[in-house]
């Protein structure tokens, strides 16, 4: 029997293997086509752009290679990890920390244990930890969040669970909050110039689609993720770092603001063969000033750093192979 892992992708590629068996006129044998999906996150963030990217670059070489990539709009990291192991995606776009955590089966992955089979494929763009707020809500440091209405994020997403880790490590709980709330990305701009709720927190690639929206609506604070026990998270844990959101990057935002952040990382598994992931990595990377096009967040990519760069789980062959035959890995 098949296992329920490798079922999905084998009946997806199903009918073409049998049209790659069936002789056409000439004599020649139709190419079967390997039908491939990546996890992305709300369709109007970064992920989604990133996912659309390299699906884009994919399927203009499909009639040689035969691969055809889609994405979907998923709840974002978590999302992706837990659908890659039930073998109902094939690739996703995650944070480095929900990477680390389901490969170790830490965290919110303690319950199904290590992800044994996880593969990493290479680095993108720092995602950030964001919060914006209403300017008349008058909040202006972390401590001013006590009894705001604040949206942490979707369940399911990278955000959510970063926002989470967070709130424990400034000593908080979530009745600290007035209400916490659970919109996706997509709607919380208007949520927060509605005046619906008073600030929301994402973990995102500068410059956030979202956040611009709610900087152009309404007035506008960013605030800084910082103090000694931020710090103390920071330096804890192998994946954090410190950030800076430039100023004047939000409108009314005129001042450079600190956070931290950690890098996107696009993941896969053992059930995805070596070559489908070599002429993937390849066409990224040999399209890669293109690549580099698709958002803004990717402008300052350097490919040295994609190939080490918050990749906790072992890199996967198809990969391996292609950073070795041009020089980027030993």
């Amino acid at each position: 029997m098949l296992s329920s892992k490798s079922f999905r992708m084998r009946l997806r590629t199903g009918v073409a293997t049998l049209a790659a068996l069936t002789v056409i006129s000439g004599g020649t044998i139709a190419k079967a086509e390997e039908f491939l999906t990546i996890g992305t996150g709300g369709v109007t963030g970064i992920y989604y752009a990133v996912g659309g990217g390299i699906c884009r670059l994919v399927n203009q070489g499909r009639k040689e290679h035969g691969i055809r990539c889609s994405v979907e709009s998923t709840g974002g990291s978590v999302y992706n990890l837990n659908t890659m192991r039930q073998g109902e995606l094939e690739m996703g776009i995650v944070q480095s920390d929900w990477q680390f955590h389901a490969l170790n089966g830490t965290s919110l992955f303690e319950e199904n244990g290590p992800d044994e089979e996880l593969r990493s494929l290479f680095s993108l763009h720092p995602d950030t930890v964001i919060i914006a707020a209403r300017r008349d809500a008058e909040i202006n440091s972390l401590d001013d969040l006590g009894g705001k209405r604040v949206n942490l994020g979707n369940p399911g997403s990278g955000t959510r669970g970063t926002a989470e880790v967070l709130v424990e490590a400034l000593g908080w709980d979530m009745d600290h909050f007035g209400l916490v709330t659970e919109l996706k990305s997509a709607e919380q701009s208007s949520a927060l110039c509605d005046n619906t709720i008073d600030a929301f927190l994402m973990v995102a690639g500068n410059p956030v689609a979202n956040v611009l929206e709610a900087a152009s609506s309404c007035d506008i604070n960013i605030i800084a993720v910082d103090g000694d026990k931020v710090d103390a998270l920071v330096e804890s844990k192998p994946y954090y770092g410190k950030v800076t959101i430039p100023g004047g990057l939000y409108r009314g935002v005129e001042n450079d603001v600190q956070s931290f952040g950690l890098p996107s990382t696009f993941v896969t598994s053992t059930n995805v063969p070596e070559e489908t992931v070599y002429v993937m990595v390849k066409t990224v990377f040999e399209n890669f000033d293109k690549f580099k096009t698709f958002h803004p967040a990717f402008a300052n990519l350097k490919k040295e750093e994609m190939v080490v760069n918050g990749l906790s789980a072992p890199m996967h062959p198809g990969a391996e192979k292609y950073f070795r035959e041009v020089g980027l890995i030993e």
